[in-house]
């Protein structure tokens, strides 16, 4: 079966995050010969998604909530959707869509399943006991919906698919590993480094999970050592995630001076291109997309030993790890690279080889319409 007049329907949480991710993979299925189609909660992304020659189908889907009533309309309308459209493969992306596509498709006999967990997210990272709860029931409706006849998981590091394999919720021979969305590497290219005082950002949304508490710990820490290294937050806050830092927290840590919070911004590459140095300490990923954009860009990072963050960092050559939730440690290795200058442009060089060879957009489209075909 070839990919020419089949449908690839694309099932996601958030159509944002599915055109900041994903949206190069789907015009390359496109490309590829496959009817595009994508389903999910409306917003003011629909617009685009249509100019781009993509079929939208409106999905009510809540991010994190439980609410009985509105769980069942999304099963029910994913699964009516499905028996309908019949696609030749579906692809959900993010855990909700995930559970729900993969039991909708069993029920409506769907060809094949593509699932990508991009990342484990709240549950698998708190430590409290209703979080321990929830990855036991999450793990079982997992393992009962990924009963497929044509099934493949893709993750995005090497961490991740243990958990799965060793609590049998998938078989290895279904799990693939594609690390990452991939980079554009003519749009996110090396700058020189900008002069005056070294700027340390952290680029991503304003989630105490991303480790934005810890990256203003170690700010506190750095002015308190005298060391001249401005610190800047980048992102938005998400008032949909439950691990969102408020806006006034926000707006008090810039008040104080100890960082400067500049929201969001659309031109990461110019971001990375005014800053020496990247971070992002947080305490789990699938395989972080800015971490990927900003060794592209020539940029030395620092970042925490967990899965995701360590499979982009070799320590001491393209960056380094701290201990996960340690400001202190954080801030001793932005003391570092911004006072051993050729040590940073060392590492900086060495990350736009490693993205070169390992993260470019092209290799990661590559890999996923081969899982595609794989399938058909």
């Amino acid at each position: 079966m070839s990919a020419a007049a089949h449908t690839v329907l694309y099932f996601v949480n958030q159509l944002e995050f599915f055109l900041s991710h994903r949206l190069p993979l789907a015009r390359a299925a496109q490309n590829a010969g496959y009817r595009v189609h994508v389903a999910g909660p409306r917003s003011p992304a629909v617009a685009r998604l249509e100019a781009e020659g993509f079929v939208f189908h409106e999905i009510p889907m809540t991010r994190s909530g439980v609410h009985p009533v509105q769980e069942l309309a999304t099963f029910w309308r994913i699964y009516r959707l499905l028996g309908r459209l019949q696609p030749a493969i579906l692809h959900n992306v993010a855990l909700k869509a995930v559970f729900y596509g993969s039991l909708g498709a069993r029920l409506a006999r769907t060809h094949a399943v593509v699932n990508a967990l991009t990342g484990l997210g709240f549950v698998f990272i708190a430590r409290h006991g209703r979080a321990r709860l929830l990855r036991t029931l999450i793990m079982a409706g997992l393992r009962l919906a990924f009963r497929q006849r044509r099934h493949r998981l893709i993750m995005q590091n090497h961490d991740d698919p243990r958990l799965f394999i060793d609590a049998k919720v998938v078989p290895p021979e279904e799990v693939v590993v594609i690390r990452g969305s991939g980079v554009d590497l003519a749009e996110f290219c090396p700058a020189p480094e900008p002069p005056g005082e070294i700027r340390a950002v952290l680029v991503s949304r304003m989630l105490w999970d991303k480790g934005v508490g810890d990256f203003v710990e170690a700010a506190r820490e750095l002015k308190r050592r005298s060391v001249p290294v401005q610190c800047l937050l980048i992102g938005d806050h998400d008032p949909g995630n439950r691990a969102s830092v408020p806006v006034d927290q926000l707006t008090q840590w810039h008040r104080e001076g100890v960082v400067q919070w500049l929201g969001h911004s659309s031109e990461i590459a110019d971001v990375f291109a005014q800053a020496h140095i990247v971070c992002l300490p947080s305490y789990r990923e699938g395989l972080p997309k800015v971490l990927i954009e900003a060794a592209a860009c020539g940029r030395a990072i620092v970042t925490s030993d967990v899965p995701g963050c360590r499979e982009i960092v070799q320590h001491g050559l393209t960056g380094l790890v701290v201990p996960v939730r340690d400001g202190r440690a954080l801030a001793e290795a932005i003391e570092r690279l911004a006072r051993e200058d050729e040590l940073r442009r060392s590492m900086a060089h060495r990350g736009r080889a490693l993205a070169e060879q390992e993260f470019s957009v092209e290799k990661v489209l590559a890999e996923t319409l081969a899982v595609y075909r794989g399938l058909l």
